[in-house]
């Protein structure tokens, strides 16, 4: 069977991702049986699931920069900034998704990685919002100064605006070997429409879209049709809209979230977003290192299918 190496996206991958791959697969074989089952989970690395479009590995979860990473140096939330990274990157996630319409949240983050020299350990997204081709560029410019990269892994038309011409730029930088993948987001299910019709007509790397508990309609077509196309699915809003987490927070674990690994509500939300196998990532944001720690340990161990959450319904009564 061809491996993922076998299958590398055009542009290449990168030399600390080939190692980071070797590792997890002398990991896997060094663990013994049942370890998992046992308590190995704790340390194990974060799942990955391919990007269909190269077969690259990505770690199902990563960490999102919207509201969290809006801040100043100086500030104490700013200082807790670098260990949340730290810990995303211990637990062996990748992905840190932003745009220039979070704040600084890009700048935050450029400086983070050049301060704690981990750039080769990130897998870069961020997004382009605004209309023609000109300002697109610009704000694209924008964002490698701010993110502090010579190259970025995802650039994303935001919320589909002017998508039309800013995919043509992102197609261009594609292929020039700036950016590596490009892609589509949207957070609401009135725009589904519209998002589904540029799923069809275009070729995409990406779609982020919003999944959770508590937002499911994604799961009528949008997921569907991602997992047809071999779209690679980022789900943006893993802990739901309205307050979905911090109601739970109040109730007790049902006694079947031990039986997944779980021991938190934050855990059970992330594994049933990644119960649904068209989503290849889910980027909870936080600003807390001990809250990047426990949703990375979602990725790890059991991850059940749409089946057991039908049986578990009623638990999760929403």
């Amino acid at each position: 069977m061809p491996t993922p190496l076998m299958h590398a996206h055009p542009a290449g991958l990168r030399r600390a991702q080939l190692l980071r791959m070797a590792l997890g697969i002398s990991v896997g074989a060094a663990l013994p049986a049942g370890a998992l089952a046992q308590g190995g989970a704790a340390t194990a690395p974060l799942q990955t699931r391919p990007i269909p479009s190269s077969q690259e590995p990505m770690p199902v979860i990563g960490c999102g920069t919207w509201i969290g990473f809006d801040h100043r140096p100086g500030s104490a939330e700013y200082q807790r900034l670098a260990g949340v990274l730290k810990a995303l990157f211990d637990a062996g996630g990748q992905m840190i998704d932003s745009s220039p319409m979070y704040g600084r949240a890009e700048e935050t983050t450029g400086e983070l990685l050049s301060a704690a020299k981990t750039h080769e350990r990130a897998f870069l997204a961020t997004k382009v919002w605004t209309r023609g081709r000109a300002e697109g560029v610009a704000q694209m410019e924008q964002s490698f100064a701010r993110l502090r990269a010579a190259r970025i892994d995802l650039m994303q038309v935001h919320n589909l605006v002017d998508w039309r011409t800013q995919l043509a730029t992102l197609r261009e930088w594609k292929a020039a070997g700036r950016i590596r993948y490009i892609g589509i987001t949207h957070y609401t299910a009135s725009a589904y429409g519209d998002v589904e019709a540029v799923m069809r007509a275009q070729t995409l790397d990406f779609l982020q879209i919003n999944y959770s508990l508590d937002q499911r309609e994604a799961e009528k077509r949008l997921l569907p049709l991602a997992a047809e196309r071999g779209i690679a699915v980022i789900a943006n809003t893993p802990f739901g809209g309205g307050g979905l987490l911090r109601r739970l927070q109040g109730q007790p674990l049902p006694g079947w979230a031990a039986e997944i690994g779980c021991t938190s509500w934050a855990q059970v939300l992330l594994k049933f977003v990644l119960g649904q196998p068209a989503i290849t990532c889910a980027i909870p944001g936080t600003s807390r290192p001990a809250h990047m720690a426990d949703n990375a340990a979602a990725g790890r161990g059991t991850l059940p299918d749409a089946a057991f959450w039908r049986r578990h319904a009623a638990s999760l009564a929403v």
